[in-house]
């Protein structure tokens, strides 16, 4: 006779399964935030610069990247803050895949937990039906950026899961 195995703990984004709106939007954003710093930890440096796929896109330039997207809607388009007081790589433009040489894998994750941290802290003072100005769309309600992040950082994770699989073999959440 085998002992069934006890399950794993809930996951954050399982553990508000009836949480409110905000909640869960806000539990799937992080657990798509980590999972892409998770990600990119435990790769050496050139394994995070190296280009698996004809563009620019590699596990340490995702992370820069979403840390120019969270910028850009959080602090950009939510906040309304001008792109020179936010700083370098707002948007998530072609230029936020380019690898600075004194960029680390440790020196980008630790500066896109910093901007997640930034987003987080800027949608606390909105409600989720507040909408603000926004160049192309005319008006965006925190919840449609909400959805938007959880759409754009799970897309991204996918790409980071299958460079990682090229690179070591790690696939899932956790590798």
């Amino acid at each position: 006779m085998t002992t069934p195995r006890p399950a794993p703990p809930l996951a954050p984004d399982e553990l508000v399964a009836a949480g409110t709106e905000r909640e869960v939007l806000e539990a799937f954003l992080d657990f798509h935030r980590e999972v892409l710093v998770r990600k990119v930890s435990g790769v050496s440096e050139q394994e995070a610069r190296h280009r698996r796929v004809p563009s620019k896109t590699t596990l340490a330039g995702l992370v820069k990247h979403m840390t120019g997207v969270e910028r850009g809607w959080f602090q950009r388009v939510l906040a309304g803050r001008p792109k020179a007081e936010i700083g370098p790589n707002v948007g998530g433009g072609d230029d936020s895949w380019e690898l600075a040489d004194d960029e680390t894998v440790a020196s980008l994750a630790a500066e896109y937990r910093r901007a997640c941290e930034e987003s987080r802290q800027t949608a606390a003072r909105f409600a989720l039906e507040d909408t603000v100005p926004q160049r192309r769309l005319g008006q965006v309600s925190l919840r449609w950026i909400y959805v938007h992040m959880i759409e754009e950082t799970a897309r991204h994770v996918g790409h980071a899961d299958i460079l990682r699989e090229q690179t070591d073999g790690a696939v899932g959440v956790d590798g």
